[in-house]
């Protein structure tokens, strides 16, 4: 089964102490749903951009998506996340 990387961006110079926040809302949705996710992350893409990830089975992908409503997504590779 694909898996896809939902992806919410932070900008500015508190982005990666806001993603880093943000994982943990990811993490209380999971729980609070019941969902059997378990990779999440954030990271620094540079010193004014940074994002908060979830990883979702492609069959899971919509209803989290128009709940969650990250701003992209793409196809995950874990040899590359």
């Amino acid at each position: 089964m694909r898996q896809l990387k939902l992806i919410w961006d932070f900008r500015g110079p508190d982005a990666l102490k806001i993603a880093e926040h943000h994982e943990i809302h990811l993490k209380e949705y999971i729980l609070a749903e019941k969902l059997a996710l378990n990779i999440t992350g954030f990271e620094a893409i540079n010193d004014l951009h940074a994002i908060a990830f979830l990883v979702v089975n492609e069959d899971q992908m919509k209803p989290i998506r128009d709940s969650l409503k990250p701003h992209r997504g793409q196809v995950y590779n874990p040899e590359v996340a």
